[in-house]
């Protein structure tokens, strides 16, 4: 793998890798993001971020907000397979918004270098329509490791599920099962938005520790996800490369 580009600032070391048509980026050694446009869909993580959008209709998800934009693999899978008439990217790292530009080629979206609290807390008090996909991938990095950024107590779950559609859901990234069970969406007042019956699920690959949270006030169904997800992704595929591990949360 070959290192194209580097750079040390603040403290921070960054890294944009290629392997043929792959490109990473590393921050502090932390893979942050992989994209390839000849074969978007590898089995990766991030493609699990994305699956959840396929509990709903295409046409039904036109406004995305992405907090955290990393190398921007998650807007590229977006516009790919869905088509969004609008993304905003906010990420606190003027670094990776630049990488993402011009590394993995992210355009015709809205990037915003801003701290997710202070952008949720201005979009809420503006007048910007619902969004219909909100997704927190939010991850910082300690000695080498990636966490949360920001803690998903009670306030941050309010206020993101706040900017959703009545229709929509918030997608969660957590670096475990536990850390999800123990954030604020397993609360009774976080609860109590959420439809009672198959509106929460999680989303697990075996090869990663993390546990995908997904939020919403409707029902959702796993026949509709059959229904609308790629082949490459379809949990009803045998032949699937995303081997995703999807149950509602109780």
């Amino acid at each position: 793998m070959a290192v194209i580009w580097q750079q040390q600032r603040d403290g921070n070391r960054y890294e944009v890798r290629t392997h043929g048509a792959t490109v990473r980026l590393y921050t502090n050694g932390v893979f942050h993001t992989q994209w390839n446009p000849r074969d978007p869909l590898k089995g990766s993580l991030w493609e699990l971020l994305l699956l959840p959008a396929f509990f709903l209709p295409p046409e039904q998800v036109k406004r995305v907000l992405l907090l955290g934009v990393g190398g921007g693999a998650l807007i590229r899978l977006l516009q790919t397979y869905y088509s969004p008439s609008q993304i905003l990217g906010v990420d606190i790292d003027p670094v990776h918004l630049s990488v993402a530009k011009r590394f993995f080629e992210v355009r015709d979206v809205e990037l915003v270098c801003a701290d997710a609290r202070t952008a949720v807390s201005d979009l809420a008090a503006g007048d910007r329509a619902p969004f219909d996909l909100v997704v927190d991938d939010l991850f910082g990095h300690v000695d080498g490791e990636a966490q949360r950024a920001i803690a998903a107590d009670p306030d941050w779950c309010k206020a993101i599920l706040a900017l959703v559609g009545p229709a929509g859901m918030v997608v969660s990234n957590f670096a475990s099962r536990r850390e999800l069970l123990d954030s604020g969406w397993r609360t009774p007042l976080i609860g109590a938005q959420l439809a009672p019956a198959s509106g929460c699920w999680t989303l697990e690959h075996p090869e990663y520790e993390n546990c995908i949270g997904v939020f919403s006030r409707i029902p959702l169904d796993r026949k509709d996800l059959k229904l609308h997800a790629p082949a490459a992704l379809n949990p009803g595929n045998p032949a699937r490369k995303l081997d995703a591990r999807i149950r509602p949360l109780r």
